[in-house]
Parts: C-alpha cells; structure tokens; sequence
C-alpha cells in the first residue's frame, strides 16, 4: 500500500515498501523512464535497526532481487548508482563478504541485463569509529571511514559527462598553462607525454574515483567540483537543527549531500527523472530539486518521510504541498 506523503514542484514523497510499489501501479508508470536510480539501501549489518535492515542470506536475496525491479524502470541509457557499506561477522573481528556478494550477485542478476561501469570509494573522515568493539575498545581493527559506490547500468554507454563534474585545476597546473612550459618525453611509466598534451585549458581536471567528503590531508590544496559547494549550503545544519528543535531522531545513515549531487549532475540532465527507493532523509529528492530533475522518492517509515520535509525549509524557492492521490 502506498501513500503519498507530499509534493514539490518537481517531486513526490510516497511511504510504502519499494519492492511492492515499484512492481504495481507506480512501476509500471515509471517503466524505462528513470534516467537515475541513485539510493543508499538498508545495509547489511550484524544487529537490526530502526530503519530496517535484513541479514546474511536474507539480505542478499532481498537484495539481487531488486536488480530486475530496478532494471525494468530505466531508459535506454539511465544508470543505476547504489551506495553501500561494509558489514563485519557478527561477534568476531572479521569483516564479512555479504555486502560484496550481494553487489555481484545484483549485477550479475540475470534477468536484469546489467554492466558494472565503475566501482567509486566515498571516503568520510567523520565517521564515527567502528565496529566499536574492534576499534576503539580493544584496539585491533582501523576505524571504517569509508563505503562503495557501484554505478550499474543496461549499456555499456550511459549518459554521462565528467565535464559537468571537474575539479579545478591545481596551482601548478594553472602555472603550467599560463607558461606553456612542461618536461614532455617518455616517462619510467613507459607512458610518452606529447609536448603539446597538457596545454589545453579545459576548464579543470577530471575527478578520480575516490570520492573525499572531506579531505584526507588538510594540508594539500582542497579541490572539489563546484557542484560539492553547491549542494552543502546550509540544508545540513538546518535538518539537523529543526529535527532537534521538534524532537525528531534524524535519520542514522543519511547520504552525503555531495554525494548525491555529484551524481545527479554526472549522470543526468535538467527534467531528467531521479529516483530513490530507499530515500530516508530524501538526499536525493533535495538535492534533484535543486539542480532542476524530476524525482521520486519511497520511504517504508512514514517518520522518516515526515523528517524530510525539513530539507526544503531551507528555501522560499520550494514549495511543498502535503499530497493525496
């Protein structure tokens, strides 16, 4: 059962189970016209949550199941992004292969005719340090700072444009270009660098894989897409405060809002649709009304659901409207 909890300009909130309303009226709406599906499942984790999670064998079948559902409502040329972390054996100090095996069993999901296009690493030095009992109790294990992000798609060709997410270029690179000067010739990589292969201004350098939140050297020069400032503004401080203020629990695993614009801006273009079946806090409905996508999220919790309304009061450019069918 579904309901439709409020609207945006571009978006909807509906709280229901996923798995059910993306199989019935709602999925068969949406079939072949998500350009994104970007989501951060429950993960599979050692002890049960208040936002829901499956363990061991019944996680990973609940979660290669949802490989068909998710392909079916793609385009062509959409993308699947799904972020996830790491899970640890329970009462041992060994970190468990579930969440590994449940990525590969989804990508390699027959029935969804899927590719794995990138592996990304979403580095987040914040983290509090965990598992607490091998880190900070008996001081055996390092602090997992950090969680996998696989983009998926039905082609071997997505739409995407690294373009859109550059980084600006370092001081020495700016210094390069302005000279025109460089060592060019074979390097002991074996790799030959032109001497004309650097001296193209495009407009900044292209993103690695490894996704820093925050840095990791706050000495280094600090280099981010201008999409990260974008998308920080203030909503982080303002959902935290108004929950607090209303006596609200926030969310426990709330995507990065960084993370969630880099891939929309990566991935998608304006009036592209966006959609996130696990949207919790709903990251990715804010996030893709800011940068102008349509969306549609789905939250099991109506709490939660609730809570997330507080992401667009940071705005008089959002207008939400309470939703019924």
């Amino acid at each position: 059962m579904q309901k439709s909890l409020y609207k945006t300009e571009l978006g909807k909130y509906y709280v229901g189970n996923s798995e059910e309303l993306l199989v019935s009226g709602l999925g068969k709406k949406l079939k072949n016209k998500v350009q994104l599906i970007l989501t951060s499942p429950p993960f599979p984790l050692n002890q049960k949550k208040k936002y829901g999670n499956l363990q061991g064998e019944d996680y990973k079948n609940w979660f290669i199941g949802l490989a068909e559902v998710f392909s079916n409502l793609l385009t062509d040329d959409g993308s699947i992004v799904i972020e996830m972390g790491n899970s640890w054996v329970p009462e041992k100090p060994v970190q468990s292969l579930l969440h590994l095996e449940s990525l590969l069993g989804f990508v390699k999901n027959p029935n969804a005719g899927l590719v794995l296009c990138q592996e990304f690493i979403c580095h987040n030095p914040s983290r509090l340090p965990s598992p607490a009992q091998w880190v900070t109790i008996e001081r055996i294990r390092m602090t997992d700072s950090f969680t996998r992000i696989w983009w998926m798609s039905k082609s071997e060709n997505p739409k995407a444009d690294n373009r859109k997410v550059l980084r600006p270029y370092s001081k020495q690179m700016k210094k390069l270009l302005k000279s025109k000067k460089y060592n060019a010739g074979l390097r002991p990589s074996e790799h030959r660098i032109g001497d004309k292969s650097f001296l193209k201004d495009n407009g900044g350098s292209i993103m690695p894989n490894v996704i820093e939140i925050e840095q990791i050297d706050e000495n280094k020069e600090h280099r981010v897409p201008n999409i990260f400032s974008i998308a920080n503004t203030k909503s982080v401080d303002t959902y935290l405060n108004i929950c607090k203020e209303r006596g609200f629990r926030p969310h426990p695993a709330r995507m990065p809002l960084e993370l969630a614009s880099f891939f929309i801006e990566f991935l998608t273009e304006k009036n592209d649709l966006v959609l996130d079946p696990f949207a919790g806090s709903n990251t990715t409905g804010y996030c893709a009304e800011k940068m102008d996508r349509r969306w549609i999220s789905i939250e099991a919790k109506e709490e939660y659901g609730l809570q997330s309304k507080i992401r667009f009061e940071d705005s008089s450019d959002f207008n939400v409207e309470n939703y019924s069918n």
